[in-house]
């Protein structure tokens, strides 16, 4: 035990999809997606885990009702993981970005921006973005009907369209909407 050398700190590779170690990704809902990363970005680990040889191995160890269980969970999760994919898909297709314009005092006007968290999107980096370019104040809010929206000082609707439609590649124009808001006027 004179001349142990001692051993450096290991590195472990995280996946980019569901961030477990590559070997634990099949206990995860996205093995497909995460099979498809490792194989981009670390060659070498994807033929280690998901190689011809190394799943018959893996299933030569288990008993044959393990197997046909070891199937049979495989196939439920494709179709589950099908179905989420398939449900996504259709919400995005039906789901609407609506940009308002709302008059608050006489010549003040707010732009709110509900619906791009269906979309895939971050909404409180929607709101640093908006922000950043727009060079004024931006927040997220709780609305009443459940959901988030967007709040930004100024009249910026149609500059807020375009810049959703040029930096958000998921939101398609169709789903797009402009809704101005007038301020009702107090019964006199």
């Amino acid at each position: 035990m004179a001349d142990a050398a001692p051993a450096g700190p290991k590195q472990v590779v995280y996946c980019g999809v569901c961030s477990l170690p590559p070997e634990y990704c099949e206990f995860g809902g996205t093995v497909k997606k995460c099979e498809e990363w490792l194989k981009e970005h670390h060659p070498e680990m994807h033929s280690k885990y998901y190689s011809a040889e190394a799943i018959e191995q893996n299933m030569s160890a288990l008993s044959v009702d393990a197997q046909k269980r070891a199937e049979k969970d495989a196939q439920k999760k494709a179709a589950k993981a099908a179905t989420a994919e398939a449900r996504a898909q259709e919400q995005r297709a039906t789901s609407k970005v609506v940009i308002k314009r709302i008059e608050r005092n006489k010549r003040k006007y707010v732009t709110a921006v509900q619906g791009l968290e269906h979309f895939g999107l971050d909404i409180k980096k929607c709101a640093k973005d908006f922000g950043k370019k727009f060079a004024t104040g931006s927040s997220v809010t709780k609305i009443p009907g459940g959901g988030d929206e967007i709040t930004v000082q100024g009249d910026l609707s149609d500059d807020i369209l375009d810049f959703i439609l040029a930096t958000y590649k998921s939101v398609p124009e169709d789903n797009v909407d402009c809704i101005e808001d007038k301020k009702k006027k107090a019964a006199g």
